[in-house]
């Protein structure tokens, strides 16, 4: 059968439903995480290490496993998908809910990916009764607007109007419905031996009985994007800056897809902080580096960017600027661990 066909119906269907069923926070079945993960990551292999995003768009920080206060936040934002979100990772260890925090995430993101070209018909039929079933067939063959002039015969083809009110329809529908709504990149704490210590894994043991969703879901770990880039001016990364990086196209040629190593440029992307000196310094996480506001001002002058959007630090108002407005750090879990 067709991807697009009742299959794949039936897959958006269970989709929905685990989305609403982990929006009330109760986990889903080992087996609905491992075809989730399996979704997700045909998703997540084909994006940067740099993700483009448009604005507007909702930027958040840490939420280490607080789901209530993630569902606040998609209450005060505005829900997927009539808002964008951009999540600069740490989603899980620490607070109680890791495990309904990430997979909701992540059914959010496989959710709202781009609409399948075979849904085409069904998707149009359900929102329009204008268009008659060999406009919808030829609307699903066809890729650009046939002119007024062509040689196949009137009855089989659509005029250029009819045509184009289509596609804008289709544009519209594709715009509410199935854009890329939501971007995940990746924290310190998206890591196998960091969430042993932390209690991601301890959590998946306590809920499933086994490590097997711990497992799943730290595969998925090694597909998040490093980075963003916003209208290409505005640089979104868990942690900081690495000495060993000095352009947007050298994170492009990290291979993301492994465990956290220990030092090295992509462990300096997750774990490095802005600190008042200059250069880089020694820090004290024992893990990335200190970085100052020149190192700063080059990165940023080098690659075109206005600033450098970060989160990894707690910050109790909820963001805090550094060098005179360049970098902002965004802290999106209140009452951190629940103090």
């Amino acid at each position: 059968m067709a991807p697009g066909g009742k299959d794949a119906m039936g897959d958006c269907s269970d989709l929905d439903r685990q989305i609403e069923q982990l929006r009330r926070c109760e986990v889903i079945k080992e087996a609905e995480v491992k075809a989730l993960c399996a979704k997700a990551r045909e998703i997540l292999v084909e994006e940067s290490n740099v993700q483009r995003v448009d604005s507007p768009v909702t930027v958040c920080g840490d939420i280490h496993g607080q789901f209530y206060d993630l569902k606040e936040l998609f209450k005060v934002g505005g829900d997927v998908p009539d808002t964008n979100y951009l999540f600069m990772g740490d989603f899980v260890d620490r607070g109680f809910y890791s495990v309904e925090t990430f997979l909701l995430l992540l059914a959010l993101k496989a959710g709202f990916d781009e609409l399948e070209s075979e849904d085409i018909e069904d998707v149009l039929a359900s929102h329009t009764e204008e268009l008659t079933n060999e406009d919808l067939q030829q609307l699903t063959e066809h890729s650009s607007v046939e002119d007024e002039d062509d040689e196949e015969p009137p009855q089989r083809k659509l005029t250029t109007k009819r045509m184009a009110e289509a596609f804008n329809m289709i544009q519209h529908i594709w715009k509410v419905r199935y854009p890329d709504r939501i971007t995940l990149i990746r924290g310190n704490h998206e890591s196998r031996q960091i969430t042993q210590v932390y209690g991601f894994y301890d959590e998946c043991l306590r809920k499933y009985g086994s490590i097997t969703v711990w497992r799943y879901c730290t595969e998925i770990f090694d597909y998040l994007s490093l980075s963003a880039i916003i209208d290409g001016k505005i640089f979104c990364v868990h942690g900081g800056l690495s000495p060993s990086i000095q352009t947007l196209d050298q994170i492009r040629t990290i291979d993301r897809k492994q465990e956290v190593p220990h030092d090295g440029p992509m462990c300096d992307l997750l774990w490095s902080d802005p600190e008042d000196t200059q250069g880089w310094g020694v820090s004290p996480r024992g893990a990335g580096y200190l970085f100052g506001s020149d190192v700063v001002a080059q990165f940023n002058d080098t690659n075109g960017i206005d600033m450098i959007c970060r989160a990894h630090q707690l910050v109790m108002e909820g963001y805090k600027w550094h060098f005179n407005n360049t970098v902002l750090t965004v802290w999106s879990a209140p009452n951190y661990c629940y103090r």
